[in-house]
């Protein structure tokens, strides 16, 4: 791959992908550029493992891409512009070369490896950013009175960095293999990509209201085991955790039994929680579209939906849901069905069918951008 030797200074037309698409420019803050304070230098080579070294433009002629590519590459993974500031180090140099030789080998396209870039950099800024604020930030208070928190940051980051470091690589490898998991046992290549999946939208009930009445901290740890207790549930059963957005959760799975069970325990747990607000959850069952990690599409509109229109501590679900319950013989497709089934497996000796969940048809209305649509209630069925 050849450098570019332009950096001249001389305007340059606005870096696009290989579509053609101009990349979004923003105007850089240099006042953000890389510290002098002594305490963050030595913070960052310990944490970095390598000194400062290369301008960026230096830093993409040793790695031998052009600087329009490594400026993308930095951009997508979310470091900011730092004009020709000596602050690269050697990781710099061979994370570059690393994504433009899998470019090179024809293993990824350049505007794939950006978006491996830019989803791989957002997942580790909120996670570097929730270690710090959440983690590092309490174990760093002075152990004894005189001492100053930096005294004591860096001999603790050199202890916690490579536990730290080898965890989060085990965790990576067991999603990954997860992930991998499902896309192999996809009926078909377009499975892949659009699949059919349940997801479901759970929202605290009055939480605006909440966020005027309770303490900061309050509310951080309000939200806190509200996402935790959700993590620990959807992971439990099997599905996965999407995105929490503070008062909501997205999470999804491949059937929908699976779902309908999250979503019944969510609120059945959340309901033993006096410091808890109600809960209001909508789930949707069709085609998904993933991208980064991320759910799009119809379906997840719809459940979105759902959940605005659910009244508290219940689960409102579409048509299709329903169908698919009904066919995987987790509901009945009516109550006066499910008698019927039961007076004749008496009547036959038989044992009759045993449904986990009951459904029961909503109101119709007209939803923003949707058209019409008939909710169902959904709710625990007796023996």
């Amino acid at each position: 791959m050849t450098v570019d030797d332009s950096n001249s200074g001389e305007d340059t037309p606005p870096p696009s992908d290989s579509a053609g698409y101009p990349t979004p420019h923003h105007d850089v803050d240099h006042t953000a550029e890389p510290t002098d304070d002594p305490l963050a230098i030595r913070l960052e080579q310990l944490i970095l493992g390598a000194e400062r070294r290369y301008t960026p433009f230096q830093a993409a002629r040793t790695a031998g891409v052009s600087m329009d590519l490594a400026s993308r590459f930095w951009r997508a993974m979310g470091f900011a512009d730092i004009g020709q500031a000596s602050a690269l180090t050697e990781a710099d140099v061979l994370a570059l070369r690393r994504l433009s030789g899998l470019v090179e080998a024809g293993l990824l396209s350049e505007p794939m490896a950006i978006q491996v870039a830019r989803s791989t950099g957002q997942t580790t800024a909120r996670l570097a950013e929730w270690q710090i604020d959440s983690f590092l930030e309490g174990l760093t208070e002075p152990p004894e009175p005189g001492m100053t928190r930096t005294e004591v940051t860096y001999p603790l980051i050199e202890l916690l960095l490579p536990e730290l470091e080898e965890f989060l690589v085990y965790v990576w490898r067991r999603q990954l293999a997860a992930a991998t998991g499902r896309v192999v046992q996809a009926a078909d290549d377009e499975e892949m990509v659009d699949r059919r999946l349940a997801v479901g939208f759970a929202d605290l009930v009055g939480f605006t209201r909440l966020t005027r009445r309770l303490e900061e901290e309050e509310l951080g740890e309000l939200v806190e085991a509200f996402e935790t207790t959700s993590a620990d549930l959807v992971a439990a059963h099997g599905g996965r955790l999407v995105k929490t957005l503070g008062d909501e959760v997205l999470y999804a799975v491949d059937d929908a039994g699976t779902a309908a069970e999250i979503a019944l325990r969510l609120i059945e747990t959340l309901k033993h929680d006096a410091t808890m607000p109600a809960l209001r959850v909508g789930i949707a069952f069709g085609t998904v579209t993933t991208r980064m990690g991320d759910v799009f599409g119809t379906t997840v509109n719809l459940a979105s939906r759902l959940t605005s229109i659910a009244p508290k501590d219940t689960v409102l679900v579409d048509g299709a849901f329903a169908e698919e319950l009904i066919r995987t013989g987790d509901a009945p497709a009516s109550e006066t069905e499910a008698a019927e089934a039961a007076a004749k497996a008496e009547k036959e000796g038989e044992t009759a069918p045993e449904y986990r969940f009951g459904l029961r048809p909503m109101w119709q209305r007209p939803v923003r951008g949707l058209g019409v649509v008939e909710p169902w209630l959904l709710g625990r069925r007796e023996s």
